[in-house]
């Protein structure tokens, strides 16, 4: 009789691991993600909030199988996938945060590599990469299903814009948020896709639940990856470890492989900054501004986002000019212009989804809406608003002119 484990998981209730995915799960850089918090400092605000990575690659995995025996299906009305591409799918949205950071995508904000391009670390190294050999799945395999880069027909299932990886996360926040804001007909989404034209499609019939898929990202952005006090935490996250590095008290690459606990640990040992005691005691900055994308103008710039060692500087300067010290202002714009594009072609119809939803066309006013420009302080002190909007409206090279 073939192995296989059921785990139970409050989102999706039965997980069935196939032997393939068991001995990937045992292997200690699997293991890891259970001590990696899915949302970083969300828990400061929503208590519930201390699900982790290894949650999410179970039920990233689970989804993966239901789309791939949904697709395998007569009836399913495109080509029947391959069972050895099909494994590869399911291995790869297994293992697609293998190479995350602790605490979310703060230290991706920071400067340091993107997570993806740190999974080839851990797939082609130690027991992982053992059993991945013996599987027949090398990471020369299963990289470009991580990265977004196969050309595999069933690429889209592990990295697009209609992925298992959101179906989970955006289900699994919210539930362990405790928030309503992002519901999602997976049932619906799951039985509308069908491969055509050589790579995943969705039936018209899927549209509208595509539709409430985006809404609910806008809204979760909106009301809790960007929520004031999660950017407040994460600001001051990231200027720690900044120091911490530059100081060389500890390597960007030993913090990749660190976890949410054992970083903490590892900050708090020596802080000349005392952000580790403040964060740990939930003493946060508090907003000395805040203002609406909407009420800034319409042309802003992505510095803010974009390049941490220029934000840096200019925070150093704002707080000096502010009477504070060099680490107790951080200045805080995210920024995901991305954030509701839609790439999936549609069966039957002419163009792809964004064609034939309304979400797309509003995009560019609902990212605005959903951004908010804050300086955050760890002194109560006045910061002109004027100062700050013109920065953010210059491009980045006239701003580093000038810090």
């Amino acid at each position: 009789m073939t192995r296989f484990e059921v785990v139970r998981d409050p989102l999706w209730n039965n997980i069935r691991l196939e032997p393939e995915a068991l001995a990937i799960v045992d292997t200690p850089a699997v293991q890891r993600l259970r001590y990696v918090r899915q949302l970083g400092h969300a828990f400061l605000v929503y208590p519930g909030a201390t699900h982790t990575r290894f949650e999410h690659a179970l039920g990233t995995y689970h989804l993966a199988r239901r789309v791939l025996a949904q697709l395998d299906e007569p009836e399913g009305g495109g080509r029947r996938p391959d069972p050895a591409e099909g494994l590869a799918v399911r291995i790869a949205a297994l293992l697609h945060d293998i190479g995350h950071y602790p605490f979310s995508h703060a230290l991706e904000e920071a400067g340091l590599p993107h997570h993806e391009d740190l999974a080839a670390r851990h797939l082609a190294t130690g027991p992982l990469a053992g059993v991945l050999e013996r599987l027949g799945l090398p990471a020369s395999r299963l990289l470009p299903l991580i990265q977004g880069t196969s050309p595999s027909p069933l690429a889209g299932i592990v990295a697009g814009s209609l992925d298992v990886d959101k179906l989970d996360y955006l289900s699994r926040d919210a539930t362990m948020c405790g928030v309503p804001y992002g519901v999602i007909d997976v049932d619906r989404l799951l039985t509308s896709l069908t491969l055509a034209d050589g790579r995943l499609a969705l039936h018209a019939k899927g549209l509208a639940a595509l539709e409430s898929l985006l809404f609910a990202k806008y809204q979760m952005y909106r009301n809790v990856y960007w929520h004031h006090a999660v950017r407040s935490a994460t600001a001051m996250f990231k200027r720690l470890v900044r120091r911490t590095i530059a100081a060389r008290r500890m390597t960007a690459d030993t913090v990749a492989v660190a976890t949410d606990d054992g970083l903490t640990h590892e900050l708090q040992q020596h802080d000349p900054t005392g952000l580790a005691a403040a964060l740990r005691e939930r003493r946060l900055a508090k907003r000395a501004l805040d203002i609406a994308g909407t009420d800034l103008p319409a042309e802003t710039a992505t510095w803010p986002a974009t390049d941490p060692d220029l934000l840096q500087r200019v925070e150093e300067r704002l707080a000096r000019d502010a009477g504070l010290g060099p680490d107790e202002l951080f200045l805080d714009f995210p920024s995901k212009p991305g954030m509701l594009d839609v790439t999936i072609p549609v069966v039957g119809r002419s163009g792809g989804a964004a064609q034939h939803i309304g979400l797309p066309r509003v995009a560019a006013e609902l990212h605005r809406s959903a951004q908010r420009l804050r300086v955050f302080v760890m002194q109560p002190v006045s910061i002109p608003a004027k100062v700050v909007i013109d920065l953010v409206t210059k491009p980045r090279e006239e701003v580093a002119a000038s810090f």
